[in-house]
């Protein structure tokens, strides 16, 4: 036993060696982005069905160039008021937002749903709050947004994305948790507010509505980029997938990267990729092969094309190796 834990300990050296290269490469990437001119980066919201509308982040790295813009945010008009799906990466951002949707109803904002925590996602909620709405996560969201991550992960957001996140940029708690599937009326509108976690985070939530057959998916899809894995449960997160597939939608909008009318063949790509992290990295934690080796044989042909794949794919592979270390 003792054998098998140093064993187990060299590993992770091997590996936290590799991960630190390849993170420090990401950093740089981004001091360069952020040390570019400022502009504002543009926000033309996409109807992807009647009533139903998104904006597109960029894909990229959070950074003062981009003001954070680098996810996808939802809304649906309804006949008693507007419901938002996620509230962006920085309140400059959501009041952008909200200055979008006033261009295209006079209906308040009534909802906003909070597909997960993730900052790219939530640090525009106080605006949304700030206009009246009620503001619907899941009850799992609880622990990360009062966790000394969260709070670390602000306070240095507040340096690196100054002044789009500053003193005055605040983590939002929910108005209402839920922890199972709901039914939500806004005027002539039905939604269904479904729960997919734990995958990507434990707190997963999706948006779908049947009316149009247009489902808001957060980040258990990321289209034309390779997904963020960071501490995800692949394997729920697969599952959650599979789940997400039997909506039979015509449309998803995914947490980042545009909308799809594939949607079948979109969301196969995140769960193809995540399928195939946990074939080779679960194969290189069976054989006890160091990270780096391990990385370096492995054939990225099928995935090394999309946007981010160098800042990312090796951390998302570190983690994976990891998370089938443990679940060996």
């Amino acid at each position: 036993m003792a054998r098998d834990i140093d064993r187990r300990q060299l590993l992770r050296s091997c590996a936290c060696t590799a991960l630190t290269a390849g993170t420090a490469g990401a950093w740089m990437r981004y001091a360069q982005a952020a040390s570019e001119p400022a502009a504002v980066v543009p926000m033309v919201p996409k109807e992807v069905a009647p009533k139903c509308w998104y904006v597109e982040g960029l894909s990229a790295l959070g950074s003062p160039v981009n003001q954070n813009f680098i996810s996808n945010a939802g809304f649906i008009v309804t006949s008693a008021g507007v419901v938002v799906v996620d509230a962006l990466g920085s309140p400059a951002l959501a009041q952008r937002m909200l200055g979008e949707i006033k261009k295209l109803t006079s209906q308040p904002v009534t909802h906003v749903v909070v597909t997960h925590y993730h900052a790219d996602h939530v640090y525009g909620l106080q605006v949304f709050k700030e206009a009246g709405a009620r503001i619907i996560a899941h009850e799992a969201g609880r622990e990360y947004l009062f966790s000394d991550t969260a709070r670390l992960r602000l306070q240095a957001s507040r340096e690196e994305l100054a002044p789009w996140i500053d003193a005055q940029t605040s983590l939002v708690e929910a108005t209402q948790w839920i922890s199972e599937a709901q039914q939500l009326q806004v005027g002539d509108t039905r939604f269904l507010i479904q729960p997919v976690g734990p995958a990507h985070t434990p707190e997963d939530l999706a948006l779908y509505v049947p009316e149009s057959k247009v489902l808001y998916a957060g980040d258990l899809v990321f289209r034309s980029r390779i997904p963020f894995v960071g501490q995800a449960d692949s394997r729920n997160w697969i599952a959650s997938l599979d789940r997400l597939l039997k909506f039979d939608a015509a449309v998803v909008v995914p947490g980042h990267g545009p909308a799809s009318t594939q949607a079948r063949q979109d969301m196969e790509m995140t769960r193809d990729y995540l399928v195939y992290l946990r074939k080779v990295m679960g194969q290189a934690a069976q054989e006890m092969t160091p990270f780096d080796e391990a990385y370096k044989a492995v054939d990225w042909t099928a995935f090394e094309h999309l946007p981010l794949f160098g800042a990312a794919n090796r951390m998302n592979a570190y983690n994976t190796y990891l998370l089938m270390e443990h679940e060996k």
